[in-house]
């Protein structure tokens, strides 16, 4: 039982590994939110959550943020707590494999009686002292030995909810459990290329690299492919970042890129990214979502959030970037990509500007050769097949 929740960069992933754990001869359900969209020829069930909605409070101010708090993200995730324990008893799995966002999944396990796995994407919940947990509030500052305290934030946070996982007990045939059993194994799908193993890690954790699916490429569509054919192209795309200006913020990635004679395929996504009328030209193209495996590989340069699985996906190209982190754990990997020499200076959001962009770009542009090493490096790394070889020796 494979259990997601999140965004495309916490979705596609276990996608990738529920196929290939398919191909094996494994039975496999998927439970993923009911906005992604579910892999042809998989098994999926649906875990009423609707994430976009949940990320996209509509206005900022602090009350209107405890009210969506209080009126959307506590019910959904209330829905999907039940969700994931009503599906995995239905399906009565030998393994239960889940995201960290799925606080019930230890319980439904417990109850089953059988292992279950933590996935992480980011350093969340295995501490080290090498590095700051990934989404808290010092994820870009080294504490040294104190970075282990910074992993008690995101532990926290989950406790928020403990009501809520408490309700969803109400799903098993047997109630709660009376104790909660350590997950056997953890498996950090993490590239040792962007972050190498500390020391500190215990033997369980399981650095895989990122997952992708296996195999060919899909050839991207032929107005896209025809317009990355055409010249030197920055690749933008703020993911599920929909915060503030978004027609600013594309005016200035398309005037920076200009200064540099690029052209840009401007990624629009969720809104974080909008084409203004002024900027319109021959020498750009907007789309509202590409696969990246299909865009990047011919890409001069990326400017992204900075989200682990295009931080991971840009990397993995072999493509340089400029990150203008916006939340969670967006800082940790702009912090991240630049220590390993594939990423120029984190540029704030609030200081995002086509006066900002160009040099960073300039800077970002310098690193191809280190980019493209780096990306040798992580297309080399096991993924999906070393996480399933993990699950098989359970």
């Amino acid at each position: 039982m494979l259990l997601t929740a999140g965004t495309r960069g916490d979705v596609e992933p276990f996608a990738a590994l529920a196929r290939s754990a398919a191909s094996r001869g494994h039975d496999v359900r998927l439970a993923l939110p009911d906005d992604a969209d579910a892999p042809d020829g998989t098994d999926t069930v649906a875990l009423g959550l609707d994430v976009q909605r949940m990320l996209s409070p509509t206005a900022r101010s602090p009350w209107a943020l405890a009210r969506h708090l209080h009126a959307e993200v506590r019910p959904a995730m209330r829905r999907m707590f039940a969700a994931a324990v009503r599906e995995t008893v239905a399906f009565r799995p030998d393994v239960v494999v889940h995201h960290p966002l799925v606080l019930s999944a230890p319980m439904v396990a417990d109850a089953l009686g059988v292992p279950r796995v933590l996935v992480e994407f980011a350093p969340v919940a295995t501490p080290s002292e090498h590095f700051p947990a990934a989404g808290g509030p010092t994820a870009t500052h080294d504490l040294g030995p104190r970075n282990r305290f910074t992993y008690a934030v995101p532990r926290a946070a989950a406790r928020l909810f403990g009501a809520d996982v408490a309700r969803a007990a109400a799903e098993l045939p047997g109630g709660r459990p009376d104790r909660r059993t350590p997950s056997r194994a953890t498996l950090m799908a993490v590239s040792p290329a962007l972050l190498p193993r500390p020391d500190d890690w215990p033997e369980r954790v399981h650095q895989t690299g990122a997952w992708y699916a296996e195999g060919p490429a899909v050839p991207p569509d032929p107005a896209v492919g025809a317009f990355l054919r055409s010249g030197p192209t920055v690749v933008a795309s703020f993911g599920s970042m929909a915060t503030g200006d978004a027609s600013a913020r594309g005016a200035a990635v398309v005037t920076a890129a200009r200064a540099h004679g690029l052209r840009v395929l401007l990624v629009t996504g969720w809104g974080g990214l909008a084409l203004p009328a002024e900027c319109r030209g021959p020498d750009v193209l907007a789309v509202r979502s590409v696969p990246f495996d299909t865009v990047l590989p011919g890409a001069a340069l990326a400017v992204h959030h900075g989200g682990a699985g295009t931080a991971h996906a840009v990397a993995r190209a072999g493509v340089p970037a400029v990150v203008v982190p916006v939340t969670a754990d967006q800082p940790f990997w702009a912090a991240q990509l630049h220590r390993r020499g594939v990423a120029a200076a984190p540029v704030p959001l609030r200081r995002l500007s086509a006066g900002t962009l160009a040099p960073a770009m300039r800077d970002a542009l310098s690193r191809r050769a280190r980019a493209a090493g780096v990306g040798r490096l992580m297309r080399q790394e096991p993924g999906v097949r070393g996480a399933l070889d993990v699950l098989e020796s359970l």
